[in-house]
């Protein structure tokens, strides 16, 4: 049976690993450790999986030019070279990428690791929605030429933008008396009625998710 692998990575725990401690948790789920992680993969097969990750960079950042993985004093690191008007002022390591960033290198890289099912927490955070609204696309093409299932929970309407996701694919989690409801956006008549008549996933579906009394959240303070 293949694992189960669950990723939301917390930048400040990669950025700083030795400024939080306390045990860690089985299997690394916020990325304290994902350096390590990547040190111990084959190098031809990190080099390949980080060329992918910086080809994906590239277009989310334009001033990116190339992405490497480097050791000193036995710990391993992730550096960055981008263009710089200044020669040699262009280099940064992880603790100096963005939140966007390393969230991204860390979607990336996980949907090219392992074949087991792959669980992901709101993997819009921190990211630019033009960039959130290939996050489908990408888990597609990113598993080539193996497929493995992935789960994600969303409040993003981006990552919903993409027609091609089915409605099949899409699980909603209703409140109710009894507790969460989970259905099949396709068991909704009117949500493929809204589908028809030209309006994304996202506007769709995302309005029936939304609690109820919401617009009287002002008026309660």
């Amino acid at each position: 049976m293949e694992s189960t692998v669950y990723l939301h990575l917390v930048p400040q725990l990669l950025k700083h690993p030795n400024s939080f401690t306390g045990p860690d948790l089985p299997g690394d789920p916020f990325g304290k450790g994902f350096l390590d992680r990547i040190s111990k993969v084959n190098e031809n097969t990190r080099k390949a999986w980080l060329r992918r990750i910086e080809k994906g960079l590239k277009f989310a950042v334009p001033q990116l030019k190339e992405l490497y993985y480097a050791e000193e004093g036995g710990k391993p690191h992730l550096e960055a070279i981008y263009e710089h008007w200044r020669p040699g002022a262009g280099k940064q390591r992880e603790d100096q990428f963005s939140d966007g960033t390393l969230r991204f290198i860390g979607l990336l890289w996980s949907l090219q690791e392992g074949d087991g099912l792959l669980l992901l927490e709101e993997p819009e955070l921190s990211l630019n929605g033009a960039i959130v609204a290939k996050i489908p696309s990408l888990i597609y093409s990113l598993q080539k030429p193996r497929k493995k299932q992935v789960i994600l929970t969303s409040h993003s309407i981006d990552i919903l933008t993409d027609r091609g996701i089915s409605l099949e694919e899409i699980l909603l989690l209703e409140p109710s008396i009894e507790g969460t409801q989970i259905r099949l956006a396709s068991k909704y008549p009117e949500i493929k009625s809204l589908l028809q008549g030209g309006l994304t996933p996202g506007e769709a579906i995302l309005p029936r998710t939304k609690p109820k009394k919401i617009n009287q959240l002002m008026f309660e303070f």
